[in-house]
This record gives structure tokens, sequence and C-alpha cells, in this order.
């Protein structure tokens, strides 16, 4: 099974990475524009954001699309 990651474009990557890159991309404004996603919009941290996404799969996976549709392609 060795390999299995080398197609995956988020090897390697941390889940606050690719936030901390959005954010600075869009900022939080256009974040929740996009991704319609509570810790974007109520007070957004990078914090209680990472909290969330760890617990709501749904919701780390339209993150993980968004950064790949803007940094991957």
């Amino acid at each position: 099974m060795a390999g299995n990651n080398e197609n995956n474009p988020l090897h390697g990557i941390k889940l606050e990475m690719i936030l901390n890159e959005l954010v600075d991309e869009f900022g939080w404004e256009e974040l929740d524009r996009r991704i319609k996603i509570n810790c974007f919009y109520n007070n957004p941290s990078i914090k209680s954001s990472l909290k969330f996404l760890r617990k709501t799969p749904w919701a780390r996976t339209k993150v993980e699309n968004l950064y790949i549709k803007t940094f991957k392609s």
C-alpha cells in the first residue's frame, strides 16, 4: 500500500496551514461567502475554526476542496 498518498494533493499539508492560506487569500468575509460555515461568520478565529473543522467532516471537506481549487489547480 506504499504510495497511496502520492496522488493526494493534500498529502503533508496540515489543516491549520490550509486555513491560514485561505484566510490570507480571501479573508473571513469571503470565506463565509464561499463556504457557509458559522465559524467563518460569527467571531472567526483560526483556533475556533480548527476546532470546528476537526469535528465536522463535511465542513473540512468543503474547506479542503476550496484549497485544492484555489492553490493546486
